[in-house]
């Protein structure tokens, strides 16, 4: 009998911790985490980077999928996504993912500065909201942040403005705020 789930490459294996093993992830995001693993070994990437994180976040979180227009928008960002790993993505491959806004300190757990970052400020976010650990939609702000980020440029090219969408989350943060009091 084979197994159901395949094993693991060794290429899989080396990019990055197992997302099970992380411990300040919850359910959802450690989902979206070895989603982006997966498609950065897909693609012949060496890192996670912003846009397999966003990729990935619209596979796996509803709450994510929901700050995009139903319909056009999601089609469009999706599309661009896919095409990332035929077409103008190639250009990414063998390059590290970073603005240059902060130091690169070395390998980041298989993921490129900017996403390690991204991460590593989802979880601020969530403790400054009181609420831990970090949601998608916490990911998700620190992804648009930054418009160095593969993440902002995949939104430009879907013609959905990075800002736009920060602004749609704190929105929904603010609104959820006041329904909470």
């Amino acid at each position: 009998m084979q197994p159901r789930i395949p094993r693991q490459s060794v290429g899989e294996q080396a990019l990055g911790p197992r997302a099970d093993g992380d411990a300040g992830l919850t359910d959802e995001l450690a989902a979206v985490v070895t989603g982006a693993r997966r498609r950065a070994v897909r693609d012949g990437d060496r890192q996670i980077d912003t846009a397999h994180l966003l990729h990935s976040l619209l596979e796996h979180d509803p709450e994510v999928r929901s700050v995009f227009d139903d319909g056009p928008e999601i089609a469009r960002l999706l599309g661009y996504l896919v095409q990332r790993s035929i077409g103008y993505g190639l250009r990414w491959q063998g390059s590290v993912e970073d603005s240059g806004a902060v130091p690169v300190m070395g390998e980041s757990d298989g993921f490129s500065p900017l996403a390690a970052a991204a991460m590593d400020h989802a979880g601020e976010r969530a403790a400054a909201r009181g609420t831990e650990p970090a949601r998608g939609i916490d990911l998700l702000a620190c992804l648009v942040a930054d418009p160095q980020a593969r993440a902002v440029e995949v939104l430009d090219r879907a013609g959905i403005a990075a800002d736009a969408v920060l602004a749609r989350i704190e929105d929904r943060a603010s609104r959820s705020r006041w329904s909470n009091r």
